[in-house]
């Protein structure tokens, strides 16, 4: 199974490609999408991150990926325009009909950490054991690599939870 994780931005949006083999996990590639002011308006940017993800996907075929929640902060304007962000992370895979999980921040680092309140050197740090030898494109890919490990740990879960019904049920 392919996972694409996506951490949402919109001057950078993360993400990050893993294989999962049973327990195993193996990096495939990570990166940036990158968009600024100087790029023009607001729909411009939203365009480029559509554009950049779009062809990470054609790329890396994901079968499956994640996404994490926006989280609100002070600051309404900046909330909003993350939300948008977070709304091409969601459309693209979509697009290309693939399911979609979402994570929040705390459940993607109490999954790759350990606890919830992680600071981003220790999701970093985790990231690297969870896939040795990986080099990183910055903190946004660490974090996109960290939710589509959390997705892949929760879909293994589910998936024994199913074969676990279905042997009930037989």
């Amino acid at each position: 199974m392919r996972v694409l994780g996506i951490d949402p931005g919109l001057r950078n949006l993360g993400w990050g490609v893993i294989d999962v083999a049973g327990s195993r996990l193996t990096h495939v590639a990570n990166g940036i999408c990158h968009s600024d002011g100087s790029e023009g308006t607001l729909a411009q940017r939203l365009r480029s991150l559509h554009a950049q993800l779009t062809e990470v996907v054609r790329l890396y075929a994901p079968d499956t990926s994640a996404v994490e929640h926006t989280f609100v902060n002070k600051d309404a304007v900046a909330t909003l325009k993350l939300g948008q962000a977070r709304g091409i992370a969601l459309l693209v895979p979509a697009q290309a009909g693939i399911e979609v999980g979402e994570y929040a921040p705390n459940a993607v680092k109490k999954t790759v950490v350990g606890v919830g309140h992680a600071a981003k050197v220790q999701i970093d740090h985790m990231v690297r054991l969870h896939l040795p030898g990986v080099q990183l494109a910055g903190p946004d890919a660490a974090d996109a690599l960290a939710i589509a490990i959390c997705h892949a740990h929760h879909m293994q879960s589910a998936n024994r939870l199913q074969a676990a019904l279905q042997r009930a049920q037989a």
